[in-house]
């Protein structure tokens, strides 16, 4: 911690991994985008990722074929808010709930799941009740995905 004075006024800032912010300033939301299981088409992942990126959030991407257990990992260890997922190879209903069970067993159920890809709409609500709190199919604007991120996910500490 530092401390600048500026105008008579004293400024605190906090130095913290993600850089110097002053304090009481939120710190940005970090989104970790994985594609677990086998699926090898990232596009609409690196899509995601990059538009979230120029919308001013922090995004981590892992690549492609991450297990679950790799993906939480991560998600601990870089300290993110949210992971999005994307899965294009029907394993979204073993894969995306499987990622919420480990970060619960992790103590870490405050990190929203997100996830994305060609899913029936009749899995949809089963991936909710599983904890995945919203999905995205394709056609989804990058506008609308990014305007339910600021709604709905805010930096954990």
């Amino acid at each position: 911690m530092s401390s600048e004075r500026s105008s008579g006024d004293i400024k605190i800032q906090v130095c913290s991994r993600w850089g110097v912010r002053e304090m009481g300033e939120e710190r940005k939301v970090r989104i970790m985008i994985a594609k677990p299981g086998l699926d090898g088409h990232d596009r609409g992942a690196r899509v995601i990722a990059r538009a979230l990126r120029d919308a001013g959030f922090e995004v981590i991407y892992t690549g492609l074929h991450q297990s679950p257990e790799q993906i939480v990992a991560a998600a601990i260890q870089e300290d993110v808010d949210a992971v999005g997922l994307s899965n294009l190879s029907g394993a979204h209903t073993y894969l995306f709930p499987r990622v919420v069970e480990l970060l619960r067993e992790q103590g870490a159920d405050d990190i929203v799941v997100f996830g994305g890809g060609i899913i029936p709409d009749e899995d949809i609500p089963k991936l909710k009740e599983a904890g995945i709190k919203e999905v995205f199919t394709p056609g989804t604007l990058l506008e609308d995905i990014i305007k339910w991120v600021k709604e709905n996910i805010k930096p954990r500490r």
